[in-house]
């Protein structure tokens, strides 16, 4: 999905409509702005509560510890 906006005389940008509904943005959402070459990727910032249990279940086999390093 394309979609163009224009940058405002104090630099705001407007998402449009269509992307803010596919991507359930919310107003008061807080975004990431992360440079890619010539341009930038938006990401929300989860909330901490959202983070709770994501490494559950991640493989801790031959995980490196302080003894291994010179």
């Amino acid at each position: 999905m394309a979609a163009e906006t224009t940058i405002s005389p104090k630099y705001q940008v407007s998402i449009p409509k269509a992307l803010r509904d596919k991507l359930r943005w919310r107003p008061g959402q807080k975004l990431a702005f992360i440079p890619k070459g010539n341009g930038l990727l938006m990401i929300p910032v989860p909330k901490r509560e959202e983070l709770v249990g994501i490494a559950r279940g991640a493989n801790v086999d031959d995980y490196r510890d302080r003894n291994d390093r010179y």
